[in-house]
């Protein structure tokens, strides 16, 4: 990693929704936590908590040095709303296939 760069992945004890427009896309009680320098913490959960078949595979993909490739998915409305790493870097390998949206509700 770059000098002065971190991520972790932990195992959060938190309960995490993600509600747009009335409609939950997600709840998880299981939610991992990556926390990497300059970016906020983020909240990746597990495929059987995510509402996929409201999704929408995108042409979007990005790269990240740390991370590896992510692909995006879309709502109606909501392009590239969510997005999940499906062959990460080694380090934070925990993430794979785990769904990671923009706006979360936590409650702790």
């Amino acid at each position: 990693m770059a000098a002065g760069h971190r991520i972790t992945v932990e195992q959060g004890t938190d309960r995490v929704r993600v509600v747009r427009d009335g409609q939950v896309l997600a709840d998880s009680a299981r939610p991992l936590v990556l926390r990497e320098t300059g970016y906020p913490a983020r909240y990746y959960l597990p495929p059987d908590d995510v509402r996929t078949e409201l999704l929408t595979a995108s042409e979007t993909h990005t790269y990240c040095p740390f991370k590896g490739t992510a692909s995006y998915w879309s709502l109606p409305g909501a392009p590239d709303l969510v997005w999940a790493y499906p062959d990460p870097k080694p380090e934070v390998a925990g993430i794979k296939d785990h769904f990671c949206f923009y706006e979360v509700e936590v409650a702790g």
